[in-house]
């Protein structure tokens, strides 16, 4: 008979096992996004590219809406804490205004960003994707609100009012091209508009 210790020892590397399984599946998962799209990222092809059985991958995540859903909030969760770390880097910078704007914006767009977008227009006839990615989508909300107030304004309205902006710029420039110079200027008028309306962040 196994000792206590063996057993946990064992138990502990059937759990580090499995956490990585699923990572692997996650990471496969949001590559596949990017590149495929949500109608070209299948359960079988995600497997595949994560190197587990098709066995392992139903395991984990037994539909393919759960396992998009998953991926999503696992890269949400990951890029809202480097967006926390970096904007605490900024904690002493006279232009911490303009410079955390600068952030949420990288948060909001690119090519995971563009993933993101396809995934709500795929929900909006998808009620199983729907269900499971209101709440990741939620959570991110928090997290992004909270960002704001932190470090942007006191002022619920402008908090969601950035939001609003960052999130309709990453969405117009998956179709538009909007330079950096465009981008920059933007920016710097809603970071002027703010310092003039602005109330202090509150912590």
């Amino acid at each position: 008979m196994a000792s206590p210790t063996e057993t946990q020892v064992a138990r502990r590397t059937q759990a580090d096992r499995s956490a990585a399984t699923r990572a692997r599946l996650l990471d496969a998962t949001l590559a596949s996004l990017v590149e495929d799209g949500y109608v070209g990222t299948t359960t079988t092809a995600v497997a595949q590219r994560a190197g587990v059985s098709r066995g392992a991958q139903l395991h984990h995540y037994g539909t393919k809406e759960k396992l998009v859903a998953a991926a999503v909030g696992h890269l949400a969760e990951q890029r809202a804490a480097v967006l926390r770390a970096e904007v605490a880097k900024l904690a002493n910078e006279e232009n911490k205004v303009r410079r955390t704007l600068d952030l949420l914006a990288d948060l909001l767009s690119g090519p995971l960003y563009a993933a993101t977008i396809e995934l709500w227009v795929a929900a909006r006839s998808d009620p199983a994707l729907r269900e499971l990615l209101i709440p990741v989508e939620a959570r991110l909300a928090i997290d992004l609100r909270e960002i704001c107030r932190e470090n942007l304004t006191s002022d619920p309205l402008l908090q969601q009012m950035t939001l609003d902006l960052l999130l309709g710029r990453g969405v117009s420039g998956l179709l538009t091209d909007f330079t950096a110079s465009q981008r920059s200027r933007a920016l710097d008028a809603w970071a002027e508009m703010l310092a003039t309306r602005n109330s202090p962040p509150t912590k």
